[in-house]
């Protein structure tokens, strides 16, 4: 009985075409989602560390977590557009190409599969393949590694990293709003600390680096942060500059 390509991967192995862009965007987002917890985190412990009254801190934390994912939401869809525009343009330009110089891409294709280490016979029947079934995916793949059917969209890029912002943002904000005064900046910094540690965990995870050193760097980077903005926010506080 014979078998699809799919049948000859092994059982449980990811093999998805997609996958590898799957894990680039949940790495995005994880990022994305430390940013908001720290952003936010600093802001509202520096505040604290001047009053205790609930309206500045309530004020201040909305204002950084809209700010900040307005911002991110700005800085992704303008680098996605431009990455976008570019894909496009050389998808344009390989399509010209080959409708004005088939054999000539052909013989290139054949080129690039023979420097991968396939045999002259063997690179060119491969990439005469190829070209029979869609020559420009095929070039596009080995040349510039991009799929046409996989360029990525600037909106919804711009909305992810927004999204993924706002729910980070959304954990040191209520932090220190919902315990009593006293407790908000310890909470606060157990409640960061302990979030950036499984964000740190996670995106390491999924980027295939050591998991632990990860960890701790974004949890003593992030601590660094709070412990900076809640004395600034002390000095100022004392000094009479701000109350």
């Amino acid at each position: 009985m014979s078998q699809g390509p799919e049948a000859a991967f092994h059982g449980g192995e990811p093999h998805r075409p997609d996958l590898a862009q799957r894990l680039n965007w949940l790495r995005a987002g994880i990022l994305g989602a430390n940013d908001g917890i720290v952003s936010v985190a600093a802001i509202v412990v520096g505040v604290a560390g001047v009053s205790t009254s609930t309206g500045p801190i309530l004020t201040a934390g909305v204002a950084g977590l809209v700010g900040g994912a307005v911002s991110m939401a700005l800085g992704e869809y303008v680098s996605v557009s431009s990455q976008r525009d570019s894909q496009h343009a050389l998808i344009e330009k390989e399509r010209t190409e080959l409708a004005e110089q088939p054999e000539e891409e052909l013989a290139e294709l054949a080129a690039m599969y023979q420097a991968k280490g396939l045999s002259r016979a063997t690179a060119l029947n491969v990439a005469e393949e190829l070209t029979a079934h869609d020559a420009l995916s095929a070039h596009l793949s080995i040349e510039m590694n991009i799929d046409q059917d996989d360029v990525v969209s600037a909106w919804s890029a711009a909305l992810a990293s927004a999204v993924a912002f706002t729910l980070g943002a959304i954990l040191p904000l209520l932090a220190i709003l919902l315990p009593p005064p006293s407790w908000r900046v310890p909470v606060t910094f157990v409640a960061v600390i302990v979030a950036l540690g499984l964000t740190g965990w996670l995106g390491a995870y999924l980027g295939g680096s050591n998991r632990g050193r990860a960890a701790v760097r974004v949890v003593v980077g992030g601590a660094l942060a709070l412990a900076a903005t809640f004395i600034i926010g002390n000095l100022l506080g004392a000094s009479g500059v701000v109350g």
